[in-house]
């Protein structure tokens, strides 16, 4: 008896396969990083493979092994990604890189700190005076 091309006797060798085609993605190398001037052309490319505008700065970006696969407009809360690319894990990863973002800007802010700090002076030269 002939078996197609790719076939095994064993069901649990296919969910093998399956199962180590999922590892080889889980282990590749994923980089966030902000969009530079040298990365308009490789946008540009994302925009028109997702149909859609390109976005505004500033932009964050998903690399996986080395190939754009998603960016993020922190101004437009916009996402692109390459829609031939399995990429919501990459999605994910950007917006929360972005929240990350937003929330440290707020948390750590020189309004609150410098504005405690000058009350704390002024009311000890307030005392020294008295």
């Amino acid at each position: 008896m002939r078996r197609p091309v790719g076939t095994s006797r064993d069901p649990g060798a296919v969910a093998a396969g399956a199962a180590g085609a999922a590892a080889a993605d889980a282990d590749a190398t994923v980089t966030l990083r902000y969009a530079v001037f040298d990365d308009a052309p490789d946008l540009l490319r994302l925009a028109q493979l997702d149909s859609a505008e390109p976005l505004a700065d500033p932009i964050l970006l998903a690399e996986v092994s080395g190939r754009l696969t998603a960016a993020l407009s922190l101004s437009q809360d916009r996402v692109i990604a390459d829609p031939f690319v399995l990429t919501g894990g990459a999605v994910e990863l950007l917006r929360a890189r972005a929240r990350q973002l937003s929330g440290s800007r707020r948390r750590w802010g020189l309004g609150r700190r410098s504005r405690r700090r000058g009350r704390g002076v002024r009311a000890r030269l307030r005392a020294r005076a008295l």
